[in-house]
């Protein structure tokens, strides 16, 4: 079925054109979507870009942008690259005449520069606007849980098999007991010496499971058992717990400045694009 936008005729392949661009991404995000609902979204979503696309571009045909010859020729002829052959450029854009795909090229270009000026004309957010901002989007601010640990490790591998690894971490674990550092003990017997094992902070996440499983249980200062992972022996110490916890404000003031400007950007452009909607016939045939 064809459409008619502002008396511009746009024939269903286009549609079924960006279908097609868009059914990876949408498929691998979708998925779990009932197939028939998934096919009518799709179908829909195509549609409405189709239109705004053609929109923006009759929009950016009377307007007085200027676009310099020179800066087209160099969009053409990087564009000209990024196809095997001309006749695979001349598909892309449906004709076989260079001079309609500069024009188009010309209407694309003045189409960006349309959407640049209306992002760089949205305002610096205010300090109550970034408030709300934060107030209302906290969970995206907060830290996980962290704790600080180090560990002796003995890996099973192809040069030490598991007798070897236990017996060795198990010496270790008995040198401490009896009162041997953790960091010497670390120096002497670990795998990874490297700053007496320390890992820095860790999320749960951050490492394997049947490590966290371990560390996360610990309190401060407190040293784990002998514990098996899928790469070896390990004995951990934690130094130090950082619970979850939201971050102030003012640490993250440049992070809710940048998303909310970026969300106040696309409210803008979508704005933007109903009005051209709203003042413009739009129908099927």
């Amino acid at each position: 079925m064809a459409l008619i936008v502002g008396g511009e005729k746009i024939e269903d392949s286009a549609v079924q054109r960006e279908v097609e661009r868009l059914r990876p991404d949408y498929e691998r995000v979708f998925r779990h979507k009932d197939p028939e609902e998934r096919r009518a979204q799709l179908l829909e979503w195509s549609r409405e870009n189709v239109i705004e696309r053609v929109l923006l571009a009759q929009h950016a045909r009377t307007s007085d942008i200027q676009i310099p010859k020179a800066d087209v020729e160099a969009a053409f002829q990087q564009i000209k690259k990024q196809f095997e052959d001309d006749e695979q450029l001349r598909e892309e854009f449906g004709t076989a005449d260079d001079e309609t795909i500069k024009e188009q090229i010309v209407s694309r270009m003045k189409v960006e520069r349309i959407l640049l000026d209306l992002c760089n004309n949205v305002p610096e957010p205010s300090t109550d606007q970034l408030k709300e901002f934060y107030e209302q989007n906290s969970e995206q601010f907060r830290t996980d849980e962290q704790v600080r640990v180090a560990h002796l490790v003995k890996h099973v591998n192809w040069q030490t098999d598991e007798t070897a690894a236990h017996q060795t971490i198990t010496k270790a674990a008995d040198e401490i007991k009896r009162g041997a550092p953790f960091e010497i003990t670390v120096a002497k017997y670990s795998d990874c010496p490297d700053n007496g094992g320390d890992l820095g902070y860790v999320t749960r996440g951050q490492m394997v499971e049947e490590f966290d499983d371990v560390v996360f249980n610990l309190g401060a200062n407190e040293l784990s058992d002998v514990f098996r992972t899928r790469f070896g022996f390990h004995i951990a110490k934690v130094y130090d717990r950082r619970p979850a916890a939201l971050l102030p404000l003012k640490q993250v003031k440049d992070q809710v400045t940048s998303q909310l400007k970026e969300q106040m950007q696309n409210k803008a452009v979508d704005d933007f694009i109903d009005q051209l909607k709203s003042r413009t016939e739009i129908k099927e045939i």
